[in-house]
């Protein structure tokens, strides 16, 4: 079955967008601070609660801040438990994704105009933030910067609304890109360029076109 062959979702089973994303922090008064005063998120619920499940779950607080139109980005502070390496050296880095496997786990805020884009990156920067150049890439227009965890955060605004076109295209580069990925599996290897990608998806559309203009 083909990506674009899948009916779609019962409305039943519809979901209604992001209720919270949530991420652990050692850090709990810069957390507290950078998101309640420096990005003005109002707190609005705390859980305390001693452990859960296993014997070994630290107690632990859970809050959330309200990111708007009903959604909230929440962290975990675990008492007495120790923060991984691999985490504590990430604070104070260039807005920049240095490591790319890390930060495309990341929230995106959306904004609507480029007014309010720029009115961000100056109230971020007057707080001491630093706060990337507003990058375009393709549909959407950005500023990147880090939380006191090290965390990506992302602000965004669209640049145009997604069309039907835009999805039939997803799905030809992703049938494209899975096609290469099974193939390179199955040789013990992997694919490392996009050209196979792009150049795989233009062959199945030519095919694809020739056979529509055989019927």
């Amino acid at each position: 079955m083909k990506l674009n062959d899948i009916p779609a979702a019962d409305l039943a089973l519809r979901l209604h967008g992001v209720d919270h994303t949530a991420r652990p922090t050692w850090r709990l008064r810069e957390t507290v601070e950078f998101y309640r005063d420096v990005l003005g998120l109002p707190l609005i619920h705390t859980i305390s609660a001693r452990g859960w499940g296993p014997a070994t779950h630290p107690d632990f607080l859970h809050f959330f801040f309200d990111s708007g139109n009903g959604s909230t980005i929440a962290f975990f502070y675990y008492l007495g438990s120790t923060e991984p390496a691999a985490l504590a050296s990430r604070p104070g880095r260039a807005p920049l994704p240095d490591d790319h496997v890390f930060d495309a786990t990341h929230t995106a805020w959306l904004v609507d105009t480029q007014a309010e884009l720029h009115a961000w990156k100056a109230r971020l920067e007057a707080r001491g933030v630093a706060v990337s150049a507003e990058t375009a890439h393709e549909v959407i227009e950005s500023i990147y910067f880090r939380d006191p965890n090290g965390y990506f955060i992302e602000i965004t605004r669209k640049l145009r609304a997604l069309a039907g076109i835009d999805a039939r295209d997803a799905g030809a580069t992703l049938e494209a890109a899975m096609e290469i990925e099974d193939e390179a599996r199955a040789g013990g290897a992997s694919f490392t360029s996009i050209d196979a990608v792009w150049q795989r998806k233009a062959e199945r559309l030519t095919e694809r076109l020739r056979e529509e203009r055989r019927s």
